[in-house]
């Protein structure tokens, strides 16, 4: 199939059909598992809208440890079965659904005990490869080993030599979680999925005691109109509960938001070829290798305040820096962290008041005739959890349409840009001499938009300045800020510099000196004149500002305090931002 794209144009017509057609299926939220659901819906021949509030995978699912695992502390919680089914997702995503967006990464797990501590810990790891192996999706990940203390060290020198007597290397695998969340949202849409983002829902239409659709919002002109559908899919993640709230009727769950922070520092401050796993008091904390950076985290802590922008606290980055330095030669301080991004987990609410002890499994409800609410899980299971929400509305929906829908069939759809780039990467050094860009080029733009690369390149063949650097983020190409505006989504500055490019976290400045350039690079496609240009610019300076005030805040109450001084992203139209304000 031709992929589609998500244009303005296609946003545009979208809308239209969300507000003049009845649909089967309305998913609200634009995260991981509220992409995945419309994915899921729509292969199984049902008609589908997606809408999201703000921009794809503006919450929880652009702010993770950029991770799929297994969850190797979850064996020592017995929990087997979770284990189980997110190691298949995991070699799924790997080898069939995004090979060019996730792959392997080795992990060092240092050894502080003799001989009871490497016998616990390779069993453990010997299980996870097991367990792996089992699922028949786990022939790309290669065998742990064990290691000697001067064998760790070899592979990461930065290790003290103090702060180990061993190690295990085994492998996980890692994802930029925002584009796949992307990529996800592209595909629905692609197998024909009304996805609109900037559309905020405002309340939940019922007729009787029967949800039968929602009012929204459409925030970059203000229009409100009704969505009309069969069945409505609840994955707002840790905005469940206001969500369910619209239907003014009590959930059969409640969901509790952990906050996770992590910092990102450059690859030269930390000398290694693996990532890092260390146990903490509370949970545990990874080290990981991300390009050119490390990403360092996570917290998990109990958050009860802003959900739309949890702020890091200075607390928070002193935690993380004071763990990690207890194994690091030469510690990291303040001035080595470029970026520091904060996210909130959707954990099932339960007993335990420590967040950690909180389950990753996720529930799906019906409570409420026509609405299917499904929270809780992990990223790496979004796949299961998306087609558990839609059995679950399938079988309010078969009555409707007086037939049989059929299984999930996700398993076996790959992601747009998956088919055909193993072939692409083989041609990779073809593909540089025709572009002219040099092989390190093209295997980046590879490993972000896998066979989809071919329309970046279109792009620099029209318009061949696009194919120099991005000023102030020259790990970038320019044709990637219009190809995200183009191709992807984006609709403001903030989309382009902090989820399609990852620049807000990778650079000192945090993407201040790039945003000039791509506001001037994708104006005219999005059609800002030169006040909306300028109201870009001032956003996204005002947002990078007070999140390093928060960042400079003692704890969780002054850092959400600062970080609340700048405003979400302004819309098109005056009239957008006056309605957003009402509502608010």
């Amino acid at each position: 199939m031709n992929p589609a794209a998500l244009s303005p144009r296609a946003r545009s017509a979208a809308l239209k059909k969300l507000e003049s057609q009845h649909l089967d299926v309305l998913v609200i939220g634009g995260g991981v598992v509220g992409a995945g659901a419309a994915l899921d819906a729509a292969t199984r021949g049902l008609t589908v809208g997606l809408v999201e509030a703000r921009d794809f995978a503006s919450g929880t699912s652009s702010r993770s440890s950029k991770l799929v695992h297994g969850g190797l502390r979850y064996l020592e919680m017995m929990d087997f079965r979770l284990v189980a089914e997110a190691l298949k997702e995991r070699g799924l995503l790997m080898q069939r659904l995004a090979p060019h967006l996730v792959r392997p990464v080795p992990f060092l797990y240092p050894l502080n005990g003799r001989g009871w501590e490497r016998w616990y810990a390779g069993t453990g790891v010997a299980l996870y490869d097991a367990m792996s192996k089992a699922s028949g999706y786990g022939d790309d990940v290669p065998l742990h080993k064990h290691l000697t203390r001067h064998g760790a060290r070899k592979v990461f020198p930065s290790l003290r030599k103090d702060a180990l007597v061993g190690a295990i290397r085994y492998y996980d695998a890692q994802v930029d979680d925002a584009r796949h969340t992307m990529f996800l949202a592209r595909t629905a849409a692609t197998y024909g999925a009304a996805v609109a983002s900037r559309t905020r829902v405002l309340g939940l239409l019922k007729e009787s005691e029967r949800v039968v659709g929602a009012e929204v919002i459409d925030l970059e002109t203000g229009r409100r109109f009704e969505i009309r559908a069969s069945q409505v899919i609840n994955a707002t993640g840790v905005w469940t509960d206001e969500t369910q709230s619209m239907a003014r009727e009590r959930g059969q769950f409640k969901v509790r938001a952990s906050k996770g922070i992590h910092l990102v520092v450059p690859r030269d401050r930390i000398r290694g070829e693996t990532g890092l796993i260390l146990r903490t008091e509370k949970s545990v904390l990874f080290v990981i290798p991300w390009k050119r950076h490390w990403i360092i985290g996570t917290t998990d802590t109990d958050w009860s305040l802003s959900k739309d922008h949890p702020a890091a606290s200075s607390s928070d980055i002193d935690y993380l820096l004071d763990h990690v330095n207890k194994v690091l030669e030469v510690p990291l301080t303040r001035d080595d962290v470029e970026g520091v991004y904060a996210g909130l987990r959707p954990l099932l609410a339960g007993e335990s008041e420590a967040t950690s002890k909180l389950s990753r499994e996720h529930a799906v409800a019906h409570s409420v005739p026509g609405l299917v609410v499904v929270a809780g899980g992990k990223y790496t299971t979004y796949r299961v959890m998306a087609a558990d929400a839609v059995d679950e509305a399938v079988h309010g929906l078969e009555t409707v349409l007086g037939r049989k829908v059929g299984p999930c069939v996700t398993e076996d759809v790959p992601l747009v840009g998956a088919d055909g780039y193993q072939a692409l990467w083989n041609q990779r050094r073809t593909l540089a001499a025709q572009s002219g860009l040099a092989i390190n080029r093209v295997e980046h733009l590879l490993e972000r938009y896998g066979s989809l690369v071919l329309e970046v390149l279109q792009l620099v063949a029209a318009e061949p300045d696009l194919a120099e650097p991005l000023p102030g983020a020259e790990d970038y190409l320019q044709a990637e800020a219009v190809y995200a505006v183009t191709h992807e989504g984006a609709r403001h500055l903030d989309d382009i510099l902090t989820r399609r490019l990852r620049v807000s976290f990778e650079t000192f400045d945090r993407g201040v000196a790039a945003a000039p350039h791509v506001a001037e690079l994708v104006r005219g496609y999005l059609r800002w004149d030169t006040d909306q240009k300028d109201r870009e610019l001032e956003h996204y300076i005002k947002r990078v500002e007070a999140e390093r005030e928060s960042q400079r805040q003692p704890d969780d109450h002054t850092a959400d305090a600062a970080r609340k001084g700048a405003p979400d992203v302004v819309p098109v139209s005056r009239i957008a931002e006056e309605l957003e304000m009402e509502q608010s």
